[in-house]
């Protein structure tokens, strides 16, 4: 009777370890932990390393929006796709979608600059679900300046409110932290002190 107890315990301290060590993912979709997203677009990585310091500081839920045709990896044919879906005000298809929007109360978008806009994979993802009544804060990284991406990005959300956004240098992300920091807490949305 306690051999069987023992095992018992055991099998379920087993499970409970494997599930808790399964794969690492980067978007906890469906978890009932936070009502805040972090959905990026991120094609060099610097998009993405400014969402990660975003759900650092929130304690909110990442997701990256991904494309099912990849963009090229080289720089200028990558530039001409996007220059080409511009014109075209194209919808490319996504491969990933987040499994519960309803439960998300507050949403960052967050991508680079591109042809002084917000990719067009941002625009496809905007359209994909119902952000009415949501919190709309946009983030975002480029070389030169903010140019578009955040009339854009309110324009596709316009039934929602829509808080002060955050842009910064790609090439300087890796520094952005305390500046990233600074501006959560200005809108209220740093992990100590979250916006409800």
């Amino acid at each position: 009777m306690i051999n069987n107890i023992i095992k018992t315990g055991i099998i379920l301290m087993a499970t409970f370890i494997s599930s808790a060590m399964g794969a690492p993912t980067d978007s906890r979709e469906g978890t009932e932990t936070s009502d805040i997203l972090v959905a990026y677009f991120s094609y060099s990585g610097n998009t993405r390393k400014l969402a990660k310091q975003i759900q650092q500081f929130t304690g909110g839920d990442l997701f990256e929006i991904q494309t099912v045709k990849a963009y090229p990896k080289e720089y200028e044919p990558c530039t001409e796709v996007a220059k080409k879906e511009k014109e075209e005000n194209a919808r490319p298809s996504l491969k990933t979608k987040v499994g519960n929007m309803d439960q998300y109360k507050i949403v960052f978008i967050g991508c680079p600059s591109w042809w002084h806009t917000a990719p067009m994979a941002v625009f496809s993802f905007l359209e994909s679900y119902d952000f009415s009544g949501k919190t709309i804060i946009p983030f975002l990284t480029h070389e030169s300046r903010e140019d578009g991406a955040f009339a854009a990005i309110k324009k596709l959300t316009s039934k929602s409110e829509h808080l002060k956004g955050f842009d910064t240098y790609g090439s300087r992300v890796d520094k952005a932290a305390p500046d990233v920091q600074k501006w959560l807490k200005e809108i209220g949305m740093s992990q100590a002190a979250p916006k409800k």
